[in-house]
């Protein structure tokens, strides 16, 4: 046993045992939000690791360094997942070529002011600049934020960031399909397809998107557009944002 946990194939089949127990709950409590597949994955994860640490009499740290073996594999995945973002994008290209400035716009504007903002409230509430840094460029998909996060705090202090980020990341998606159908209504854009889109991808990400994508095609383009445009703004802003505030 103890050598089996060593090995990629822990890392592997504990993500997807977790995933799918969650996309089960999911199904089972029809569409509960706190069972949102990656949300109970993520907790359930957690708890999992710490009872092994636990019975095998080793540190919490070692025993997540045993999971990233395999975990790291799966997570290699999620970058041509990303990727396959420009294929919805590009079937409703026409949209973007009509309002391109004004969805760059507001997504750009929108990113800086989260950041100044994400700044504040760390401030006011006493983080730790690994949190700080950690929480930063939580605002991308969590296979773009992590990598910020970890560069921008850097050392083994990143990884702590990283972990932090890609836990910041999946909340946000979960809060986007617990509150998204609500969010539309408060804010009365049932009638703004290119504005339900952008706001499901910028703050629910690929969760967000495939929420999106229920709405309609415009929508589901939207959130891939925003989803893209986030990241690479949030690659390019955020390093820059991190040394002026002293990282």
């Amino acid at each position: 046993m103890a050598l089996f946990l060593q090995t990629p194939f822990w890392g592997i089949f504990l993500s997807i045992t977790t995933f799918v127990f969650g996309q089960f709950l999911f199904k089972k409590s029809k569409g509960f939000f706190l069972f949102q597949p990656l949300f109970v994955a993520m907790v359930l994860g957690v708890i999992i690791l710490l009872i092994v640490s636990q019975l095998t009499n080793i540190t919490p740290a070692q025993s997540y360094a045993n999971y990233k073996l395999g975990g790291d594999i799966l997570f290699w995945f999620l970058n041509p997942a990303t990727v396959a973002f420009a294929v919805p994008l590009y079937k409703r290209r026409d949209i973007l070529h009509k309002y391109w400035i004004q969805i760059f716009l507001s997504l750009i504007v929108g990113m800086i002011i989260s950041l100044i903002l994400i700044f504040g409230i760390s401030k006011v509430l006493g983080l730790s600049h690994t949190s700080l840094g950690a929480m930063l460029p939580q605002a991308a998909t969590t296979a773009i934020a992590i990598q910020i996060s970890a560069n921008v705090v850097g050392g083994q202090a990143g990884v702590t960031a990283a972990a932090i980020t890609a836990m910041t990341a999946i909340l946000n998606a979960v809060l986007i399909m617990a509150l998204g159908d609500k969010l539309v209504k408060w804010f009365k854009l049932e009638n703004n397809p290119i504005g339900i889109g952008l706001g499901f991808g910028t703050a629910g990400h690929t969760i967000g998107s495939a929420k999106a994508m229920e709405y309609g095609s415009v929508q589901g383009a939207m959130a891939a557009i925003s989803v893209v445009v986030v990241g690479l703004v949030v690659d390019i802003v955020v390093p820059i944002f991190a040394k002026i505030i002293g990282f």
